[in-house]
């Protein structure tokens, strides 16, 4: 069997630490290439890029920080037509494989899915909750019933942790871009992630439009990967505030794929009213901006507007 090609590609911003720990790990492995792109930070990621010199890495300075969900459009476009690799492999900076989980994939190879998603943790070693993959509740009736009668909640869609300790692949429907293999076949097939949502969503969205055209997706607990992330929950509040306007604009078409048509709307309606009370806990006029974003995130969501600069909602938030 010839060599399959890898192509791993790496966004970053304003991490320099992480970013360094991130690609010289990756540079380390078995990777045939690596795509990093720069989304115009300003703490000397940039300056420390140019010193880097190796034959498989190509960096692409952004003008503008076009979120992580731009620059994975981005940098699997350029992947495409630079290499047209077997597979590519995406995360943030920081997120990064443990050692010998590149080759680990490499070992299960070939394989039929579409996508292939790692078991990530944090580096203390315990599940990384925001990487555990899932199952579409309104795809599989058990599901469907263990979730919405309160039989399991929110753990009956996701991976349990015995599939982190099982010796063969799971299938799921949707996972995040932190260790997710793509196939070529995908990429043929669906096309790339949508950069127009910044950030929040698109690995949920792109993730389900391969299962939608009929590809597999599956979580592989044989590879290995590290999330040096930090905590966006306080409560129930996001922080910095500006990542709500995001995260609710984006569920209106990641739950619009998710349910369809039909249930979208009546869910959206007992949905809506929950989102508009949160940040209870919050000092008035914090209170006032955050609901604020959420209604400005519904309105574009409903419009279908998925263009509001950046600078613009950093603006509304008080953050920028």
């Amino acid at each position: 069997m010839s060599h399959a090609t890898l192509c791993t590609i790496v966004v970053t911003y304003n991490r320099l630490e992480k970013c360094q720990r991130t690609l010289l790990r990756l540079l380390q492995e078995p990777i045939d290439h690596l795509i990093v792109i720069e989304n115009g930070s300003t703490d000397g990621t940039r300056e420390w890029l140019r010193t880097l010199h190796d034959d498989r890495m190509i960096v692409l300075e952004q003008a503008v920080n076009g979120g992580g969900a731009k620059g994975f459009e981005t940098g699997m476009r350029e992947a495409r037509a630079r290499f047209d690799p077997d597979w590519y492999l995406l995360m943030d900076d920081d997120g990064r494989p443990h050692q010998g989980a590149i080759a680990a994939f490499r070992a299960t190879l070939p394989r039929p899915e579409g996508a292939v998603l790692a078991a990530v943790y944090f580096p203390d070693g315990t599940i990384c909750e925001m990487n555990r993959p899932w199952r579409n509740p309104f795809w599989h009736a058990g599901v469907f019933r263990d979730t919405f009668l309160k039989l399991g909640g929110r753990r009956a869609f996701h991976i349990p942790d015995a599939a982190y300790s099982a010796g063969a692949p799971v299938s799921i429907d949707g996972g995040s871009f932190v260790g997710q293999f793509i196939s070529r076949v995908a990429v043929e097939r669906c096309g790339f992630p949508d950069g127009r949502m910044f950030i929040y969503g698109d690995d949920v969205h792109y993730t389900l439009r391969l299962a939608r055209a009929g590809l597999s997706n599956a979580f592989d607990p044989r590879v290995h990967f590290e999330h040096e992330c930090a905590t966006a929950l306080h409560g129930a509040v996001m922080r910095p505030y500006w990542k709500t306007y995001y995260h609710h604009r984006n569920l209106f078409r990641v739950y619009r794929l998710a349910i369809g048509p039909v249930l979208f709307w009546p869910l959206m309606l007992m949905l809506v009213p929950r989102w508009m009370t949160k940040g209870s806990a919050l000092p008035s006029h914090d209170r006032q901006c955050y609901r604020a974003l959420i209604r400005m995130a519904i309105l574009d969501a409903l419009r279908g507007k998925l263009d509001r600069p950046h600078d613009e909602i950093l603006a509304r938030s008080g953050e920028s």
